[in-house]
């Protein structure tokens, strides 16, 4: 199962959101956000991991958990919705 983790501190790595979801079984993945410019976190991610029943038990108990000094939020993530591209040159 896909989570959408936001409301992430700035600092926090990817390798930090690993440590906090594998408490609550396999993380297949996690990824924090990065601006395409400055190379910053956006103060959000994705965690994926392979048992449903775990990450159920992840988003239960870290949703509005506190991780440098703000409430994170984690639900599931949705889908990404197809968006026109604009043409501005």
């Amino acid at each position: 199962m896909n989570m959408y983790v936001s409301n992430l501190g700035f600092h926090v790595q990817e390798e930090d959101l690993r440590q906090l979801f594998e408490s609550f079984g396999e993380v297949t993945s996690a990824k924090v956000i990065k601006d395409r410019d400055s190379g910053r976190s956006r103060g959000f991610g994705f965690v994926e991991m392979s048992s449903d029943d775990q990450a159920h038990k992840a988003m239960t108990s870290l949703n509005n958990k506190e991780l440098e000094g703000r409430l994170m939020s984690v639900s599931v993530a949705r889908e990404r919705e197809s968006r026109p591209r604009s043409n501005r040159w």
